[in-house]
């Protein structure tokens, strides 16, 4: 059972903890019954309790007095410990317990939230350590719009767990480990003969380079045979195989970082290549657990309801994806000491992940329970789909690169950002933004509107990924919330008193249905980032946050703030919805302005 000191900000935890009381002290002999709360959406009340049915079933199986499911409610209502945060309670329906909160209560918790900073309604998760394994380009390929979902996924799941005080191990697995490297790194020594003389200069293009190799090994046998000596040489450490190697990686390691730097994404690279010596120990000891048999000349695992083996060695001897994936399983289990790893990849991987989990299974690494710890979650996602409901490419039928999605949202937004500085300009508005600022306005608004974009949408379905919706400045894109926030940032500005003093000296009160509605939401922000990282959806997130722009947009429209008898609480709202507004845009890797 959770402690109500230790999730202060989390409504439904502290209520849950209180129901707990509740149907211990109601019915002994159930000790265990877990209370299900949920946050209601009738007028009755702000949660609800619904163990009633499910008790009063059980309960008349067994021939106890109680005379219908209503009694059975009544007792759990009854036996409610006192506290400040419940006004009134009663029952409806099929004996669910419906809990209206104390308007005081709420906005005392949020009063005191603002004092004591944002940090206080974080969740808190039963794990310490977590591996997030995100993004994951190939070396010598560019990172494309199927790199996108990936790595803004993995990034905001990240981000969640971190604002969870859940220490977060950020890793791209990378590939830079497979057959590909012969080819590779053959044509390389054609090319440059003395390898010091390889830098991204010489070569141009990566991407072209990959393009020219890959069209020799395939129609030059002579070339495809050198090429796989070429990668017994590399995997047996021959240093100038490993020299060339270092250098085709690097050249695209520095071409992957500016990507990450425009999306403002951290991660440590710990690519298939690291794993690499510790695969063979891995393999010995399945084998020595009798897991690894040998098929057809390879070596296999056999996985119950899959009628297909894990493949862990190759017939010649090479090692796989499953190889390796199993042993960073194993080095995140046993040297990193995870708890939970999370691997963010597209739906398609989803059976080849389902394999090695229950491979690890057998092994003993994981538990068979898949609700305990340490556990091993498969982040799948949908597709991005061009506007025909085909899969997202150029005109030509190439693979659209993100450095090229990034830069038209960039400059269809500066577009649009200069036609709006020329109307306020006719309108008589003075403020105008210089050179400088419209671009980082473009940028900011542009990167935020494609991550948004992304991240919106249950991440197991596809998208259709479309520059003029996603630009909107109406509706649930992240041009309107971040409209919305700077609009309300303007009228926290106009309140001339000191924003930290009136934390301290100032009294927040709903008393407003709109306040209220408003008020309750913002207490919701700590449970629906707990939700979203329970069940990593990035999704749940965005949804709230749009929810938070539209009850603040009615509240504003209803109850006057400025010159109002209510100013000072109505500001303090206004803080503390910016409050969680900022910290939302942070848990999904966007970066807001005040002034837009």
């Amino acid at each position: 059972m959770a402690n109500e000191e230790e999730n202060v900000g989390n409504m439904k935890s502290q209520l849950t903890n209180l129901f707990y009381a509740s149907l211990r002290a109601a019915f002994p002999h159930e000790p265990d019954v877990v209370p299900l709360v949920v946050a209601s959406t009738t007028k009755f009340g702000d949660y609800q309790c619904n163990n009633a049915p499910g008790l009063f079933t059980k309960f008349r199986r067994n021939g106890t007095h109680y005379m219908n499911v209503h009694s059975v409610g009544q007792a759990i209502m009854m036996n409610l410990p006192p506290s400040e945060m419940i006004e009134s309670c009663s029952i409806g329906g099929p004996g669910f317990v419906n809990v209206k909160l104390s308007n005081n209560w709420i906005a005392k918790s949020i009063q005191k939230m603002l004092i004591d900073g944002i940090g206080t309604w974080s969740p808190r998760l039963p794990v310490r350590r977590a591996v997030v394994d995100f993004s994951s380009p190939n070396i010598a390929k560019e990172m494309h719009v199927g790199h996108l979902r990936s790595t803004v996924i993995g990034d905001s799941i990240a981000r969640m767990l971190e604002f969870s005080n859940v220490d977060v191990l950020r890793r791209n697995h990378v590939g830079d480990w497979g057959t590909q490297f012969g080819m590779l790194i053959e044509y390389l020594f054609e090319k440059f003969p003395n390898v010091e003389d390889v830098n991204e200069t010489a070569i141009g293009d990566l991407q072209a380079f990959y393009k020219e190799s890959k069209k020799r090994f395939e129609t030059d046998l002579a070339f495809k045979a050198r090429a796989q000596k070429a990668v017994v040489q590399l995997q047996g450490g021959e240093s100038k195989y490993l020299q060339a190697w270092t250098q085709i990686c690097e050249i695209s390691r520095k071409e992957f970082d500016k990507i990450y730097e425009l999306l403002e994404v951290h991660l440590e690279e710990m690519g298939e290549s690291f794993y690499n010596p510790y695969i063979p120990k891995v393999i010995e000891a399945l084998s020595n657990q009798g897991l690894v048999e040998v098929n057809e000349g390879a070596r296999v695992i056999f996985i119950e309801g899959f009628k297909i083996p894990l493949i862990v060695v190759k017939k010649d001897g090479g090692y796989n994806y499953a190889s390796t994936d199993l042993a960073a399983l194993w080095y995140r289990l046993n040297e990193e000491k995870a708890d939970w790893i999370i691997y963010v990849t597209d739906v398609g991987q989803q059976q080849h992940f389902d394999m090695v989990f229950r491979a690890a299974k057998g092994a003993g690494w994981l538990p068979d329970d898949d609700g305990t710890y340490p556990k091993a979650s498969h982040v799948g996602f949908g597709l991005v789909l061009g506007e025909d409901g085909k899969r997202f490419r150029t005109r030509s039928s190439e693979v659209v690169r993100l450095v090229d999605l990034l830069d038209e949202a960039k400059s269809r937004m500066l577009k649009e950002a200069k036609e709006k500085q020329k109307k306020r300009l006719t309108n008589g508005i003075a403020i105008q933004w210089s050179e400088e600022e419209l671009e980082q306005i473009a940028k900011l608004v542009g990167y935020a509107a494609v991550k948004y974009a992304d991240l919106k949408n249950n991440r197991l379905t596809n998208y259709t990924f479309s520059f003029k919706q996603m630009l909107n400045c109406q509706g649930n894109t992240a041009v309107y919330l971040l409209y919305a926030y700077a609009r309300l940032c303007s009228i926290i500005e106009k309140f001339e008193q000191n924003i930290w003093e009136l934390k301290t000296t100032g009294l927040l009160v709903l008393d407003h249905v709109d306040e209220r509605m408003l008020g309750l939401h913002l207490m919701r922000f700590s449970e629906i980032v707990e939700e979203a990282c329970s069940n990593l959806l990035p999704s749940v997130l965005c949804d709230y946050l749009y929810n938070l722009s539209e009850y603040f947009t009615k509240f504003y429209l209803n109850c006057q703030v400025v010159g109002s008898a209510e100013e000072t609480s109505r500001v303090l709202l206004c803080e503390a919805t910016a409050t969680v507004m900022r910290k939302c845009f942070h848990l999904l890797g966007i970066v807001p302005r005040n002034k837009i």
